[in-house]
């Protein structure tokens, strides 16, 4: 498969509903006219021959290598034993032989229903669409930050995944705005943002909520809406209230508040005490050029942007509002579909699309804890790998925090008010992983096979998080151990801890601690990284969604970035 460098389309697309499944010697096949899925070449299942450049992607070859006091797990009384019929040491035929692993596999394809995720399912821009690419221009303008000094790419390049490859993102007053990625440091020493950047990939497949604490929130959750069917609750509503600005869908609610943060667009003196509102207003009279926003901007072709992408001829008050906006900055965002990896391959029929590591991987991973693997199925589950909902998992409290407690973070709880919620965030999607660290809601952890050893033993590795000298996350390597760099992260981290335990003690908790051995950890690590779109890691196939220098840049405000090496992202 392939996809065109101008448009973004897909020159062939997986034609999921003319594939017919059959069970044919215990192996799943795929029932297509000619050429079949199996008799395409499948590219080598190498992630590292499908990378962006070297400064593009921090810490992706997750080799597993352990610190010493990082082993496999052995006897420890607190995790259920592995089952002797379970993944980890299972009778009879040898369960690496691709037969066997199919039909293993299969019969959890078909105990959970398991299906591909459905493009066709979705009403979803495609990124040569107008108004995406109005979107494109401004998720790349720095206009749209308060001080002219930060965009909507700065935590979201396409190039970082989605994301911004550091642990806590940097927005405003970096010591240099144009430097993004590894390298971006905050002018006044330690980074203001509380949270990891969460990836924008894949935005329209979620119909639940965005944000770590899902603050923007589908009331009615419909599948396949991207929450267009019912309310969409915000911080500016209040929660389970439906907020009547908030857009066509949650992509679009979504894009209305990174602007009026002052740690991320808009700066602390940018309209300094005034409500939501009045911050959108003014940077939409800012781009529309009328009224409070008047001559801000030196160069300014903008509302013909607007008039070709929305079809009309309104004049700038009329037509550029903070809604239009949003609008087009979340089809943007929505035009992002990376879903052609491996695993979805694999549910449309294709069963050499893994290789046998990832086959045993993803046999691990949606096998119960109790049976004998790993038990992340239990969260991680449909078409993005994720539940949409909110658990303690007891990732590092590391950052400034938000203001609750002793500088913690609440997650959930800020949102519903309830003490049930302390600690709990959302489960991330799993598509595209392997781009996106480092991972959990403060970037604790720079590999996948860290985050796997997490769930193994979440105690040990918070003590490794601390007590490792220097840090041991390239953000702040210069630092003498994490523990040094915010000083109340530890104690939150532990009251975290107590939190999990406590819902584990009182079975509400659904984390269930594996007991595995370094191979099984490696075929899970596998299994994720099979994740991958194949356009995802490709710098080349992503330029459709790259902001042109010269072409997408109506304001003189472009952000198009550069790595640590000088490097254009």
């Amino acid at each position: 498969m392939w996809r065109d460098k101008t448009t973004g389309n897909c020159a062939h697309r997986l034609k999921i509903q003319s594939i017919s499944k059959n069970l044919l010697g215990g192996v799943l096949i795929a029932g297509l006219t000619a050429p079949s899925l199996a008799q395409q070449v499948i590219p080598p299942n190498n992630p590292d021959q499908q990378r962006p450049p070297q400064e593009l992607r921090q810490n992706q070859s997750d080799q597993n290598n352990r610190q010493p006091d990082e082993q496999a797990n052995t006897g420890n009384a607190n995790r259920p034993p592995r089952n002797p019929n379970g993944p980890g040491d299972r009778p009879g035929p040898r369960p690496d032989q691709p037969a066997n692993l199919d039909v293993e596999l299969q019969e959890i394809i078909t105990r959970f229903q398991m299906e591909p995720a459905d493009i066709a399912a979705r009403e979803l821009p495609d990124i040569g669409d107008p108004v995406a690419q109005l979107g494109k221009k401004l998720f790349f303008s720095k206009s749209l930050g308060g001080g002219f000094d930060s965009a909507c790419v700065t935590c979201h390049h396409p190039g970082f995944g989605g994301a911004d490859a550091l642990s806590l993102s940097v927005g405003v007053n970096a010591v240099d705005p144009e430097l993004l990625g590894p390298g971006r440091e905050f002018l006044d020493g330690l980074p203001e943002v509380p949270r990891n950047a969460p990836t924008v990939f894949n935005l329209g497949f979620w119909d639940t909520g965005l944000f770590w604490d899902s603050r923007v929130e589908s009331l009615g959750r419909e599948e396949h809406s991207n929450g267009a069917l019912s309310g969409i609750a915000t911080p500016d509503s209040g929660f389970g209230i439906g907020d009547a600005e908030a857009g066509a869908n949650l992509a679009v609610a979504q894009a209305r508040f990174p602007v009026t943060s002052a740690a991320e667009m808009k700066t602390p003196e940018f309209e300094s005490g005034s409500d939501n509102n009045a911050i959108r207003e003014h940077l939409a009279a800012r781009i529309g050029d009328y009224g409070i926003g008047e001559d801000e901007l030196d160069v300014n072709e903008w509302l013909p942007e607007f008039q070709q992408a929305y079809g009309v001829t309104a004049s700038a008050e009329e037509l550029i509002n903070f809604n239009a906006i949003a609008h087009a900055l979340g089809e943007y965002e929505r035009s992002m579909v990376f879903v052609d990896n491996a695993w979805n391959r694999y549910l449309a029929g294709d069963v050499t699309a893994m290789n046998n590591a990832q086959k045993q991987g993803a046999i691990l991973f949606f096998t119960s804890v109790e049976d004998g693997g790993a038990g992340c199925g239990a969260c991680h589950s449909g078409p993005l790998l994720s539940d949409g909902q909110h658990h303690a998992v007891a990732f590092p409290q590391f950052g400034p925090g938000k203001g609750d407690g002793n500088l913690d973070d609440f997650g959930r709880e800020r949102v519903t008010g309830l003490a049930e919620d302390r600690y709990r965030f959302r489960t991330p999607s799993l598509l595209n992983i392997e781009l996106t660290a480092p991972y959990g809601h403060a970037g604790t952890y720079e590999t996948l096979g860290q985050v796997v050893r997490h769930y193994e033993n979440p105690g040990r590795t918070i003590n490794n998080f601390f007590t490792a000298q220097p840090c041991r996350l390239d953000q702040f390597a210069d630092q003498e151990s994490c523990a040094a760099v915010f000083p109340e992260a530890e104690a939150n981290s532990r009251l975290a801890l107590t939190k999990l335990r406590q819902e584990q003690q009182e079975g509400v908790s659904r984390l269930a601690n594996p007991n595995l051995s370094q191979q099984e950890e490696q075929q899970l690590v596998a299994f994720m990284r099979g994740l991958t779109d194949s356009c995802a890691g490709n710098r080349d196939c992503l330029d459709p969604w790259v902001a042109d220098p010269v072409q997408d840049n109506p304001d003189g405000q472009v952000l198009v970035g550069k790595n640590r090496l000088g490097e254009a992202l």
